[in-house]
Protein backbone atom coordinates (compact mmCIF):
# COMPACT_ATOMS: atom_id res chain seq x y z
CA UNK A 1 0.00 0.00 0.00
CA UNK A 2 2.80 2.40 0.92
CA UNK A 3 4.55 1.62 -2.36
CA UNK A 4 1.37 2.33 -4.31
CA UNK A 5 0.83 5.66 -2.55
CA UNK A 6 4.43 6.61 -3.15
CA UNK A 7 4.12 5.76 -6.82
CA UNK A 8 0.91 7.78 -7.16
CA UNK A 9 2.54 10.75 -5.42
CA UNK A 10 5.49 10.55 -7.83
CA UNK A 11 3.14 10.60 -10.80
CA UNK A 12 1.27 13.60 -9.42
CA UNK A 13 4.53 15.46 -8.76
CA UNK A 14 5.77 14.67 -12.27
CA UNK A 15 2.51 15.97 -13.71
CA UNK A 16 2.81 19.21 -11.77
CA UNK A 17 6.40 19.71 -12.87
CA UNK A 18 5.51 19.24 -16.52
CA UNK A 19 2.67 21.73 -16.54
CA UNK A 20 3.65 24.54 -14.20
CA UNK A 21 6.47 27.05 -14.06
CA UNK A 22 9.53 25.43 -12.56
CA UNK A 23 11.44 27.20 -9.84
CA UNK A 24 14.88 26.42 -11.25
CA UNK A 25 14.22 27.81 -14.76
CA UNK A 26 14.97 31.47 -15.42
CA UNK A 27 15.81 33.63 -18.40
CA UNK A 28 17.90 36.74 -19.04
CA UNK A 29 15.87 39.70 -20.29
CA UNK A 30 18.33 42.00 -22.05
CA UNK A 31 17.26 45.26 -23.65
CA UNK A 32 20.05 46.22 -26.07
CA UNK A 33 17.56 46.30 -28.91
CA UNK A 34 15.10 48.58 -30.67
CA UNK A 35 12.53 45.99 -31.71
CA UNK A 36 11.48 44.33 -28.46
CA UNK A 37 7.78 43.75 -27.76
CA UNK A 38 6.11 45.72 -24.96
CA UNK A 39 6.77 44.37 -21.46
CA UNK A 40 3.09 43.53 -21.10
CA UNK A 41 3.28 41.23 -24.12
CA UNK A 42 6.46 39.69 -22.78
CA UNK A 43 4.75 38.92 -19.49
CA UNK A 44 1.98 37.04 -21.32
CA UNK A 45 4.65 35.10 -23.17
CA UNK A 46 6.48 34.21 -19.97
CA UNK A 47 3.27 33.00 -18.35
CA UNK A 48 2.81 30.54 -21.23
CA UNK A 49 6.18 28.93 -20.43
CA UNK A 50 7.81 27.01 -17.60
CA UNK A 51 10.03 30.03 -16.87
CA UNK A 52 9.68 31.12 -13.25
CA UNK A 53 12.35 33.81 -12.98
CA UNK A 54 13.64 36.73 -15.03
CA UNK A 55 17.03 38.35 -14.67
CA UNK A 56 17.30 42.05 -15.52
CA UNK A 57 20.65 43.74 -15.99
CA UNK A 58 19.33 46.83 -14.24
CA UNK A 59 16.06 47.70 -12.56
CA UNK A 60 13.78 48.92 -15.34
CA UNK A 61 10.62 50.15 -13.58
CA UNK A 62 8.36 49.44 -16.57
CA UNK A 63 9.37 45.79 -16.68
CA UNK A 64 9.27 45.39 -12.91
CA UNK A 65 5.75 46.82 -12.83
CA UNK A 66 4.62 44.65 -15.73
CA UNK A 67 5.74 41.56 -13.82
CA UNK A 68 3.66 42.50 -10.77
CA UNK A 69 1.21 39.89 -9.47
CA UNK A 70 2.48 37.20 -11.85
CA UNK A 71 4.47 35.17 -9.34
CA UNK A 72 7.49 35.41 -11.63
CA UNK A 73 10.66 35.98 -9.65
CA UNK A 74 12.80 38.98 -10.60
CA UNK A 75 16.55 39.37 -10.25
CA UNK A 76 17.55 43.02 -10.55
CA UNK A 77 21.00 44.55 -10.81
CA UNK A 78 22.96 47.47 -9.45
CA UNK A 79 25.50 48.69 -11.99
CA UNK A 80 29.24 48.60 -11.37
CA UNK A 81 29.15 52.37 -11.39
CA UNK A 82 26.76 52.34 -8.43
CA UNK A 83 29.14 50.39 -6.23
CA UNK A 84 31.29 53.26 -4.83
CA UNK A 85 28.26 55.21 -3.59
CA UNK A 86 26.57 52.07 -2.25
CA UNK A 87 29.77 51.15 -0.39
CA UNK A 88 30.54 54.57 1.08
CA UNK A 89 27.06 55.79 2.00
CA UNK A 90 24.54 53.57 3.82
CA UNK A 91 21.96 56.28 3.17
CA UNK A 92 22.48 55.94 -0.56
CA UNK A 93 22.02 52.18 -0.26
CA UNK A 94 18.76 52.74 1.61
CA UNK A 95 17.59 55.14 -1.08
CA UNK A 96 18.55 52.65 -3.80
CA UNK A 97 16.59 49.88 -2.11
CA UNK A 98 13.66 52.21 -1.60
CA UNK A 99 13.55 53.26 -5.26
CA UNK A 100 14.28 49.91 -6.85
CA UNK A 101 12.78 47.40 -4.43
CA UNK A 102 10.32 48.84 -1.91
CA UNK A 103 8.51 50.80 -4.61
CA UNK A 104 7.41 47.51 -6.22
CA UNK A 105 7.69 44.76 -3.61
CA UNK A 106 5.83 42.52 -2.80
CA UNK A 107 3.55 42.93 -5.83
CA UNK A 108 6.60 42.47 -8.02
CA UNK A 109 8.39 39.39 -6.71
CA UNK A 110 11.98 40.61 -6.47
CA UNK A 111 14.06 37.67 -5.25
CA UNK A 112 17.66 38.68 -5.91
CA UNK A 113 19.79 41.82 -6.18
CA UNK A 114 23.05 41.43 -8.09
CA UNK A 115 25.44 44.15 -7.00
CA UNK A 116 27.74 44.64 -9.98
CA UNK A 117 28.54 42.36 -12.90
CA UNK A 118 31.85 40.49 -13.08
CA UNK A 119 33.54 43.04 -10.83
CA UNK A 120 36.38 40.69 -9.89
CA UNK A 121 37.30 40.43 -13.56
CA UNK A 122 37.46 44.21 -13.97
CA UNK A 123 40.93 44.47 -12.51
CA UNK A 124 39.90 47.74 -10.87
CA UNK A 125 41.26 47.19 -7.38
CA UNK A 126 39.47 50.20 -5.97
CA UNK A 127 36.15 48.93 -7.26
CA UNK A 128 36.90 45.37 -6.15
CA UNK A 129 37.70 46.56 -2.61
CA UNK A 130 34.30 48.27 -2.42
CA UNK A 131 32.24 45.33 -3.70
CA UNK A 132 31.52 43.54 -0.43
CA UNK A 133 30.92 46.78 1.55
CA UNK A 134 28.38 47.79 -1.11
CA UNK A 135 26.66 44.41 -0.83
CA UNK A 136 26.63 44.70 2.95
CA UNK A 137 25.01 48.14 2.85
CA UNK A 138 22.35 46.88 0.45
CA UNK A 139 21.76 43.93 2.77
CA UNK A 140 21.48 46.25 5.77
CA UNK A 141 18.92 48.33 3.91
CA UNK A 142 16.90 45.20 3.19
CA UNK A 143 17.17 44.15 6.83
CA UNK A 144 15.90 47.55 7.94
CA UNK A 145 12.89 47.07 5.66
CA UNK A 146 12.24 43.61 7.14
CA UNK A 147 13.22 41.97 3.85
CA UNK A 148 16.43 40.31 4.99
CA UNK A 149 16.25 36.66 3.97
CA UNK A 150 13.36 37.28 1.59
CA UNK A 151 15.50 39.02 -1.03
CA UNK A 152 19.05 37.76 -1.50
CA UNK A 153 22.09 39.88 -2.37
CA UNK A 154 24.90 38.60 -4.59
CA UNK A 155 27.21 39.62 -7.45
CA UNK A 156 27.64 37.94 -10.85
CA UNK A 157 30.99 36.33 -11.61
CA UNK A 158 32.70 35.26 -14.79
CA UNK A 159 34.19 31.76 -14.87
CA UNK A 160 37.58 33.49 -14.98
CA UNK A 161 37.36 33.82 -11.18
CA UNK A 162 38.70 30.27 -11.28
CA UNK A 163 42.42 29.79 -11.73
CA UNK A 164 41.94 26.02 -12.00
CA UNK A 165 39.02 23.97 -13.29
CA UNK A 166 40.63 20.91 -14.85
CA UNK A 167 39.53 18.44 -13.68
CA UNK A 168 36.37 19.69 -11.93
CA UNK A 169 37.47 18.28 -8.57
CA UNK A 170 40.54 20.54 -8.65
CA UNK A 171 38.51 23.75 -9.07
CA UNK A 172 40.15 26.68 -7.30
CA UNK A 173 39.61 30.42 -7.15
CA UNK A 174 42.23 32.82 -8.42
CA UNK A 175 44.47 33.62 -5.43
CA UNK A 176 44.81 37.19 -6.71
CA UNK A 177 41.27 37.76 -5.41
CA UNK A 178 41.94 35.91 -2.16
CA UNK A 179 40.95 38.53 0.43
CA UNK A 180 37.93 39.81 -1.47
CA UNK A 181 36.77 36.31 -2.34
CA UNK A 182 36.99 35.26 1.30
CA UNK A 183 34.94 38.29 2.34
CA UNK A 184 32.43 37.66 -0.44
CA UNK A 185 31.96 34.00 0.43
CA UNK A 186 31.61 34.77 4.13
CA UNK A 187 28.94 37.34 3.29
CA UNK A 188 27.08 34.83 1.12
CA UNK A 189 27.26 32.19 3.84
CA UNK A 190 26.01 34.52 6.57
CA UNK A 191 23.11 35.82 4.47
CA UNK A 192 22.20 32.54 2.77
CA UNK A 193 22.77 34.13 -0.63
CA UNK A 194 24.03 32.29 -3.73
CA UNK A 195 27.31 32.44 -5.60
CA UNK A 196 26.31 33.44 -9.14
CA UNK A 197 28.35 32.36 -12.15
CA UNK A 198 28.26 32.44 -15.98
CA UNK A 199 29.30 29.08 -17.50
CA UNK A 200 29.21 28.84 -21.32
CA UNK A 201 29.93 25.44 -22.91
CA UNK A 202 29.45 27.25 -26.24
CA UNK A 203 32.78 29.03 -25.79
CA UNK A 204 34.38 25.77 -24.73
CA UNK A 205 33.40 24.25 -28.05
CA UNK A 206 34.61 27.28 -30.00
CA UNK A 207 37.97 26.83 -28.31
CA UNK A 208 38.10 23.09 -29.03
CA UNK A 209 35.89 22.43 -32.09
CA UNK A 210 36.11 18.67 -32.25
CA UNK A 211 33.12 16.36 -32.70
CA UNK A 212 33.46 14.72 -29.30
CA UNK A 213 33.67 18.13 -27.63
CA UNK A 214 30.48 19.19 -29.42
CA UNK A 215 28.62 16.12 -28.16
CA UNK A 216 29.98 16.71 -24.65
CA UNK A 217 28.77 20.32 -24.73
CA UNK A 218 25.33 19.57 -26.19
CA UNK A 219 24.20 16.85 -23.76
CA UNK A 220 24.50 14.36 -26.61
CA UNK A 221 25.72 10.75 -26.32
CA UNK A 222 29.49 10.74 -25.84
CA UNK A 223 32.24 8.69 -24.24
CA UNK A 224 32.39 10.98 -21.24
CA UNK A 225 35.44 12.47 -19.55
CA UNK A 226 36.88 11.09 -16.34
CA UNK A 227 37.91 13.35 -13.49
CA UNK A 228 41.31 11.96 -12.53
CA UNK A 229 40.88 13.22 -8.98
CA UNK A 230 37.60 11.43 -8.25
CA UNK A 231 37.26 8.88 -11.08
CA UNK A 232 33.83 10.40 -11.75
CA UNK A 233 32.86 10.29 -15.38
CA UNK A 234 31.29 13.53 -16.62
CA UNK A 235 28.85 13.31 -19.50
CA UNK A 236 28.41 17.03 -20.23
CA UNK A 237 30.37 20.27 -20.01
CA UNK A 238 27.72 22.12 -17.99
CA UNK A 239 28.08 19.74 -15.05
CA UNK A 240 31.86 19.88 -15.31
CA UNK A 241 31.93 23.68 -15.19
CA UNK A 242 29.42 23.95 -12.34
CA UNK A 243 31.21 21.28 -10.31
CA UNK A 244 34.51 23.10 -10.80
CA UNK A 245 32.89 26.09 -9.08
CA UNK A 246 31.55 23.82 -6.33
CA UNK A 247 35.05 22.40 -5.80
CA UNK A 248 36.47 25.91 -5.54
CA UNK A 249 33.85 26.80 -2.92
CA UNK A 250 34.62 23.61 -1.04
CA UNK A 251 38.37 24.32 -1.10
CA UNK A 252 37.68 27.68 0.57
CA UNK A 253 35.45 26.06 3.19
CA UNK A 254 32.13 27.19 1.73
CA UNK A 255 30.70 24.05 0.15
CA UNK A 256 27.23 24.86 1.50
CA UNK A 257 26.96 28.14 -0.42
CA UNK A 258 24.44 27.60 -3.21
CA UNK A 259 25.38 28.14 -6.84
CA UNK A 260 23.13 30.02 -9.26
CA UNK A 261 23.87 30.06 -12.99
CA UNK A 262 23.27 33.67 -13.98
CA UNK A 263 23.89 33.11 -17.71
CA UNK A 264 24.31 30.21 -20.07
CA UNK A 265 23.12 29.70 -23.63
CA UNK A 266 23.93 28.88 -27.24
CA UNK A 267 23.42 31.03 -30.36
CA UNK A 268 21.26 29.68 -33.18
CA UNK A 269 23.01 31.66 -35.91
CA UNK A 270 26.49 33.00 -36.63
CA UNK A 271 28.84 34.28 -39.29
CA UNK A 272 30.46 31.94 -41.80
CA UNK A 273 33.71 31.85 -39.82
CA UNK A 274 32.06 31.08 -36.47
CA UNK A 275 32.05 27.47 -35.38
CA UNK A 276 29.12 26.16 -33.36
CA UNK A 277 26.12 28.45 -33.93
CA UNK A 278 23.12 26.71 -35.53
CA UNK A 279 19.48 26.11 -34.78
CA UNK A 280 20.21 22.42 -34.28
CA UNK A 281 22.96 23.10 -31.74
CA UNK A 282 21.04 25.81 -29.89
CA UNK A 283 18.01 23.54 -29.61
CA UNK A 284 20.19 20.62 -28.50
CA UNK A 285 22.01 22.66 -25.84
CA UNK A 286 19.10 24.58 -24.35
CA UNK A 287 16.71 21.66 -24.75
CA UNK A 288 19.25 19.29 -23.24
CA UNK A 289 19.96 21.70 -20.40
CA UNK A 290 16.28 22.11 -19.59
CA UNK A 291 15.72 18.35 -19.66
CA UNK A 292 18.79 17.86 -17.47
CA UNK A 293 17.52 20.37 -14.92
CA UNK A 294 14.04 18.85 -14.95
CA UNK A 295 15.44 15.41 -14.30
CA UNK A 296 16.54 16.53 -10.85
CA UNK A 297 19.65 14.40 -11.13
CA UNK A 298 21.91 17.33 -10.32
CA UNK A 299 25.65 17.25 -10.97
CA UNK A 300 28.09 14.51 -9.87
CA UNK A 301 29.23 16.59 -6.89
CA UNK A 302 25.76 17.96 -6.13
CA UNK A 303 23.42 15.04 -6.83
CA UNK A 304 19.65 15.35 -6.61
CA UNK A 305 19.62 19.13 -6.96
CA UNK A 306 18.51 21.26 -9.88
CA UNK A 307 20.72 24.35 -10.06
CA UNK A 308 18.77 27.59 -10.50
CA UNK A 309 19.67 28.57 -14.05
CA UNK A 310 18.95 31.71 -16.09
CA UNK A 311 19.19 30.93 -19.80
CA UNK A 312 20.65 33.57 -22.08
CA UNK A 313 18.47 34.97 -23.53
CA UNK A 314 14.78 35.73 -23.85
CA UNK A 315 15.15 37.75 -27.07
CA UNK A 316 17.82 38.61 -29.59
CA UNK A 317 19.35 42.03 -28.96
CA UNK A 318 19.76 43.55 -32.40
CA UNK A 319 21.81 46.56 -31.31
CA UNK A 320 24.70 44.55 -29.92
CA UNK A 321 27.96 44.86 -31.86
CA UNK A 322 30.17 41.99 -32.89
CA UNK A 323 29.54 38.82 -34.90
CA UNK A 324 26.09 37.60 -35.86
CA UNK A 325 26.08 35.09 -33.01
CA UNK A 326 26.12 37.96 -30.55
CA UNK A 327 22.65 38.95 -31.74
CA UNK A 328 21.33 35.39 -32.00
CA UNK A 329 20.95 33.96 -28.51
CA UNK A 330 17.22 34.64 -28.28
CA UNK A 331 14.77 31.88 -27.45
CA UNK A 332 11.91 33.98 -28.82
CA UNK A 333 11.48 36.46 -31.65
CA UNK A 334 10.11 40.00 -31.29
CA UNK A 335 6.77 38.77 -32.66
CA UNK A 336 6.69 36.37 -29.66
CA UNK A 337 7.12 33.25 -31.78
CA UNK A 338 9.79 30.70 -30.85
CA UNK A 339 13.17 30.91 -32.53
CA UNK A 340 13.14 27.13 -32.01
CA UNK A 341 11.38 24.83 -29.56
CA UNK A 342 13.60 24.22 -26.53
CA UNK A 343 10.72 22.71 -24.57
CA UNK A 344 9.86 25.77 -22.51
CA UNK A 345 6.28 26.19 -23.65
CA UNK A 346 3.71 24.63 -21.35
CA UNK A 347 1.97 23.26 -24.44
CA UNK A 348 5.09 21.57 -25.79
CA UNK A 349 7.28 20.62 -22.85
CA UNK A 350 5.43 17.40 -22.06
CA UNK A 351 6.33 15.98 -25.46
CA UNK A 352 9.93 17.10 -25.57
CA UNK A 353 12.31 14.16 -25.68
CA UNK A 354 16.06 14.07 -26.03
CA UNK A 355 17.29 16.91 -28.25
CA UNK A 356 18.24 15.90 -31.78
CA UNK A 357 21.85 15.24 -32.61
CA UNK A 358 23.62 18.23 -34.17
CA UNK A 359 23.69 18.21 -37.93
CA UNK A 360 26.73 18.62 -40.19
CA UNK A 361 25.45 22.12 -40.97
CA UNK A 362 26.67 23.09 -37.51
CA UNK A 363 30.20 23.22 -38.88
CA UNK A 364 31.63 19.81 -37.94
CA UNK A 365 29.90 16.45 -38.44
CA UNK A 366 29.20 14.49 -35.29
CA UNK A 367 31.07 11.20 -35.14
CA UNK A 368 31.50 8.51 -32.52
CA UNK A 369 34.15 9.65 -30.02
CA UNK A 370 37.27 7.60 -29.43
CA UNK A 371 36.88 5.00 -26.69
CA UNK A 372 39.39 6.64 -24.36
CA UNK A 373 37.81 7.85 -21.12
CA UNK A 374 40.73 9.95 -19.92
CA UNK A 375 40.90 13.56 -21.12
CA UNK A 376 44.05 14.33 -23.01
CA UNK A 377 45.59 17.79 -22.95
CA UNK A 378 46.67 18.47 -26.51
CA UNK A 379 50.08 19.91 -27.22
CA UNK A 380 49.96 23.44 -28.60
CA UNK A 381 49.62 23.16 -32.34
CA UNK A 382 48.19 25.02 -35.25
CA UNK A 383 47.23 21.75 -36.94
CA UNK A 384 43.62 20.74 -36.26
CA UNK A 385 43.16 17.39 -34.55
CA UNK A 386 39.92 16.61 -36.34
CA UNK A 387 38.49 17.67 -39.70
CA UNK A 388 38.16 21.43 -39.96
CA UNK A 389 34.71 23.00 -40.31
CA UNK A 390 33.27 22.72 -43.76
CA UNK A 391 33.32 26.49 -44.04
CA UNK A 392 36.62 27.49 -45.63
CA UNK A 393 37.07 30.50 -43.38
CA UNK A 394 39.41 29.80 -40.46
CA UNK A 395 37.76 29.62 -37.06
CA UNK A 396 40.80 30.30 -34.94
CA UNK A 397 43.45 32.11 -36.96
CA UNK A 398 46.77 30.42 -36.30
CA UNK A 399 49.54 32.55 -34.80
CA UNK A 400 52.10 33.51 -37.39
CA UNK A 401 54.88 33.82 -34.85
CA UNK A 402 57.45 31.06 -34.49
CA UNK A 403 57.16 28.54 -31.65
CA UNK A 404 57.90 30.27 -28.38
CA UNK A 405 57.32 33.72 -29.86
CA UNK A 406 54.45 34.95 -27.79
CA UNK A 407 52.88 38.21 -26.81
CA UNK A 408 50.29 39.00 -24.20
CA UNK A 409 49.04 41.35 -21.52
CA UNK A 410 51.17 43.09 -18.93
CA UNK A 411 50.35 42.44 -15.35
CA UNK A 412 48.14 45.15 -13.93
CA UNK A 413 46.80 46.59 -17.18
CA UNK A 414 43.44 44.87 -16.82
CA UNK A 415 40.98 47.47 -15.64
CA UNK A 416 42.98 50.41 -16.94
CA UNK A 417 41.82 52.76 -19.63
CA UNK A 418 44.07 51.12 -22.20
CA UNK A 419 42.02 49.53 -24.94
CA UNK A 420 43.01 46.78 -27.30
CA UNK A 421 45.59 47.98 -29.75
CA UNK A 422 48.29 48.67 -27.18
CA UNK A 423 51.44 46.84 -28.10
CA UNK A 424 53.88 48.23 -25.55
CA UNK A 425 53.47 45.11 -23.43
CA UNK A 426 55.58 42.98 -25.76
CA UNK A 427 59.16 42.43 -24.72
CA UNK A 428 62.25 40.38 -25.42
CA UNK A 429 62.13 41.02 -29.15
CA UNK A 430 58.87 39.13 -29.54
CA UNK A 431 56.98 39.79 -32.73
CA UNK A 432 53.68 41.48 -32.07
CA UNK A 433 52.47 41.63 -35.64
CA UNK A 434 49.25 40.04 -34.45
CA UNK A 435 48.44 42.90 -32.09
CA UNK A 436 46.48 45.99 -32.91
CA UNK A 437 42.83 46.93 -33.25
CA UNK A 438 42.29 44.45 -36.07
CA UNK A 439 44.65 41.71 -34.96
CA UNK A 440 43.88 38.58 -32.99
CA UNK A 441 46.61 39.17 -30.41
CA UNK A 442 45.37 41.98 -28.21
CA UNK A 443 45.50 43.25 -24.69
CA UNK A 444 42.49 42.35 -22.54
CA UNK A 445 40.81 45.44 -21.18
CA UNK A 446 38.06 45.84 -18.67
CA UNK A 447 36.80 48.72 -20.77
CA UNK A 448 36.24 46.44 -23.73
CA UNK A 449 35.28 43.27 -21.93
CA UNK A 450 33.56 41.90 -18.90
CA UNK A 451 33.52 38.27 -19.96
CA UNK A 452 36.54 36.15 -20.79
CA UNK A 453 37.07 32.84 -22.50
CA UNK A 454 40.38 31.02 -22.49
CA UNK A 455 41.17 27.69 -24.13
CA UNK A 456 43.61 25.22 -22.66
CA UNK A 457 42.35 21.67 -23.01
CA UNK A 458 39.33 19.59 -23.94
CA UNK A 459 37.96 19.67 -20.40
CA UNK A 460 36.67 23.03 -19.27
CA UNK A 461 38.40 24.49 -22.26
CA UNK A 462 37.02 27.93 -21.66
CA UNK A 463 37.48 30.07 -18.58
CA UNK A 464 40.51 28.24 -17.21
CA UNK A 465 43.09 31.00 -17.14
CA UNK A 466 43.07 34.49 -15.75
CA UNK A 467 44.84 37.43 -17.26
CA UNK A 468 47.26 37.65 -14.33
CA UNK A 469 50.73 36.80 -15.58
CA UNK A 470 54.23 36.78 -14.18
CA UNK A 471 55.95 40.12 -13.67
CA UNK A 472 59.26 38.69 -14.82
CA UNK A 473 57.77 37.32 -18.05
CA UNK A 474 54.58 39.12 -19.03
CA UNK A 475 54.61 37.87 -22.61
CA UNK A 476 53.43 34.33 -22.02
CA UNK A 477 49.98 34.37 -23.52
CA UNK A 478 48.57 34.74 -27.02
CA UNK A 479 44.93 35.67 -27.26
CA UNK A 480 42.46 35.49 -30.10
CA UNK A 481 40.03 38.39 -29.93
CA UNK A 482 36.35 37.89 -30.59
CA UNK A 483 33.10 39.26 -29.28
CA UNK A 484 30.29 37.47 -27.54
CA UNK A 485 27.56 38.41 -25.08
CA UNK A 486 28.06 42.06 -25.86
CA UNK A 487 31.69 42.15 -24.92
CA UNK A 488 35.11 41.55 -26.36
CA UNK A 489 36.45 38.13 -25.48
CA UNK A 490 40.04 36.96 -25.45
CA UNK A 491 40.70 33.29 -26.12
CA UNK A 492 44.02 31.88 -24.98
CA UNK A 493 45.73 30.31 -28.00
CA UNK A 494 48.98 29.17 -26.40
CA UNK A 495 50.12 28.74 -22.84
CA UNK A 496 52.99 26.28 -23.19
CA UNK A 497 55.46 28.69 -21.56
CA UNK A 498 53.43 28.91 -18.39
Amino acid sequence: MCLSLSFIFSLLLSSLLSSDAQSFLGVNYGQVADNLPPPESTVKLLKSTAISKVRLYGSDPVIIKALANTGIGIAIGAANGDIPALASDPGHASDWVGSNVLAYYPGSKIVLINVGNEVLFSGDQNLISQLVPAMQNVQNALNAAQLGGKIKVSTVNAMSVLSQSDPPSSGAFNPANGDTMKQLLEFLKQTGSPFTINPYPFFAYQSDPRPDTLAFCLFQPNAGRVDSGTNIKYMNMFDAQVDAVHSALNAMGYKDVDIVVAETGWPYKGDSNEVGPSIENAKAYNGGLISHLRSGVGTPLMPGKSIDTYIFALYDEDLKPGPTSERSFGLFKPDLSMAYDAGLSKSSQATVASPPAPSPSAGIPLVTPAPSMVPVIPAPSTTPVDPAPVDPAPVNPAPTTAPGSLCGPKQGVLGSQQLQGNTDNCTQGISCSLTGPNGPCVEPSAVASSHTSYARNPWNSDFVKTTTVSVRDPCKLIYHKYRANGHAHFRLIRSDMI
